[in-house]
């Protein structure tokens, strides 16, 4: 299985909103993330690049 950590960037700052992600669900400028555990939450932004060698997928917050 492949999970992912979720980070946020707004501007120069980058902050790991969530680990462990195993979905993400883009409905508008709302990306909805749920963890292995099947713990959920809910960001605004856009998805900016996802990087399966670094398990990391990066969001631009609006």
């Amino acid at each position: 299985m492949c999970e992912l950590n979720v980070v946020l960037q707004c501007g120069e700052e980058r902050k790991l909103i969530m680990e462990s992600v195993a979905k993400l669900v883009v409905e508008g400028d709302f990306i909805e993330l749920t963890g292995i555990l099947g713990d959920r939450k809910t960001v605004s932004g856009s998805i900016k690049e996802i990087n399966f060698s670094k398990g990391e997928a990066l969001l631009l917050g609006l």
